[in-house]
């Protein structure tokens, strides 16, 4: 369960040297997250560190990343300004519990509940929302302290960097797959900024302007443990569960999407149940060190994907590397230009980004199309778990209204002069309206047959149908008989009991019908 080296194919060269690319390019991540949230810098980097850990020996998908991220500090921020950052941390453990019961209750499996179209929008609007977080690094303080656009040649400076590092990720691997290509050009560019004396803004700038403090240091200690200092009592429930609750639905529906677009670049399987009880748990132990939680990481995991990195080394390397230049070597993190880090996320961007969606676009449903517009739209204003709930909604909707209008009723006379119905179509809300629209009861003879053969029963509207339409026969003192139901259909009509006044009859040489053909 807990083994590092989960695919033999992979490389442990590739592994470890993709996890030192991932730490580089989580430093000023998890600082501007926390920065989002209001709380120290150090919440944010000790939360990447136990979060990473964690999930990269338990989750359930090898090669995925997970720590710190915008899209639950921005919940997060309300909380710390009302109550405090202790308040935040027991949050977090109770996030984390809630996790791991689903886990438990094995409600992962409803990712798959996620249309594609859906997944499409996803990546698009992440990958806008990548592009945009990135833009903040081409501002820097003026005289005053205020936040500007960069303009001459420190813009010019900081274009050129990011162009040569996207340049090198982008062609050294046509010469040589031996190390990570964004390693490469971080190193590369740090060197040749510090060896040149080129004027640019380093990580700890980056840092100084985040928290307006001049001396501030990536410098810390280890974790430490402790209990959150909010009085155990119903006051404090009610105030954290809210957001305990909106926080573990982010996280989870952030995890297995980003689980989801993994399988699919590695063409392997993750554990989406797993996944959650990993996520729960990193969580929990997050709260209790100070850290303010977090989920997967899109950006990261697409680091560690391109870098080579596909099993669970990777992200454990990445959370002890990222430890290690806390305690050792914040001074070598410190002075890697942003503009190295940036060009690895515009490279990220280019990624992740589905160019083909815009290919497709008018070769799919147009319904489908704008699921795509209209999920990237909602994701890049508001957040990733909203933009996936309204996309699955719109999908639901979308595809419910098709099945209605799929309901089509033939009708015909036997020999001994009773009117057979023989429904084709799904019968469920969206379309019972269309169901009853169908039958004429007033001219129909005094013995009429419905015959379900081609159609399914499916829900507690379709059963109301059918009882409103025996007691339009029952008025006129005619009969209603059903036929064909498959056992799913009895057993709804069983447990309906007398809302339901109806005669099932059976065809002698037509048995039940069978699950795949309706009824």
């Amino acid at each position: 369960m807990f083994e590092l080296r989960s695919n033999p194919d992979a490389s442990a060269k590739a592994d470890i040297l993709s996890g030192l690319t991932v730490a580089l390019a989580l430093v000023p991540e998890a600082v501007a997250f926390a920065f989002v949230a209001g709380v120290e810098p150090m919440v944010g980097l000790y939360a990447a560190f136990m979060v990473g850990l964690i999930t990269s020996i338990i989750g359930g998908r090898p090669g995925m990343i997970s720590g710190a991220t915008g899209a639950l500090a921005v919940v997060m921020v309300s909380l710390v300004a009302q109550h405090g950052v202790q308040y935040l941390f027991a949050t977090v453990v109770l996030m984390g519990l809630i996790q791991i019961g689903a886990g438990a209750l094995k409600l992962g499996k409803f990712i798959r509940l996620v249309p594609h179209p859906v997944m499409l929008g996803f990546v698009n609007g992440l990958a806008i929302v990548i592009f945009l977080a990135q833009l903040g690094q081409f501002k820097v303080a003026d005289a005053a302290g205020n936040m500007v656009w960069m303009r001459g040649e420190q813009l010019y400076t900081m274009l050129g960097l990011i162009v040569l590092t996207m340049a090198i990720i982008r062609f050294l691997p046509k010469l040589t797959t031996a190390v990570p290509s964004s390693l490469v050009a971080i190193v590369t560019v740090t060197g040749l900024v510090h060896l040149t004396g080129i004027e640019t803004g380093t990580v700890v700038d980056f840092v100084r302007n985040m928290t307006g403090d001049p001396q501030a240091s990536l410098s810390g200690s280890l974790p430490e443990f402790g209990i959150p200092m909010v009085p155990f009592n119903l006051d404090t429930l009610i105030i954290i569960l809210p957001y305990a609750l909106i926080l573990a639905a982010i996280g989870l529906i952030e995890s297995l999407l980003t689980l989801t677009l993994v399988d699919e670049l590695t063409q392997t399987r993750g554990q989406g149940n797993r996944e959650c009880v990993g996520q729960g748990v990193a969580n929990v132990v997050t709260g209790f060190f100070g850290g303010m939680g977090g989920c997967a990481m899109i950006g990261q995991s697409m680091i560690n994907i391109n870098s080579g990195g596909r099993t669970r080394l990777s992200g454990f390397t990445a959370a002890v590397a990222l430890l290690a230049f806390i305690l050792f070597a914040s001074d070598l993190i410190e002075m890697i230009p942003l503009a190295a880090l940036v060009g690895v996320m515009f490279i990220v961007v280019l990624g992740t980004f589905e160019w083909s969606s815009f290919r497709i676009m008018r070769k799919v449903p147009r319904s489908d199309a704008f699921v795509i517009v209209l999920v990237s739209a909602v994701t890049v204003a508001t957040d990733l778990a909203i933009a996936v709930l309204v996309g699955v909604i719109v999908a639901a909707l979308r595809f419910a209204w098709d099945h209605a209008t799929h309901m089509v009723i033939n009708s015909k006379e036997d020999n001994f002069g009773r009117k057979i119905y023989l429904v084709n179509g799904p019968l469920f809300f969206a379309s019972t309206t269309s169901f009853l629209e169908q039958f004429d009861a007033n001219n129909d003879p005094d013995e009429v047959i419905v015959d379900f053969g081609g159609s399914r029963v499916c829900d507690h509207s379709a059963l109301e149908a059918i009882d409103t339409l025996a007691e339009r026969y029952m008025k006129l003192g005619k009969h209603l008989h059903l036929r064909h139901l498959s056992n799913e259909c009895r057993t709804l009509l069983q447990k309906a009991g007398n809302l339901v006044e109806v005669n099932v009859i059976e065809d002698p040489t037509y048995k039940v019908a069978v699950d795949d053909l309706g009824g």
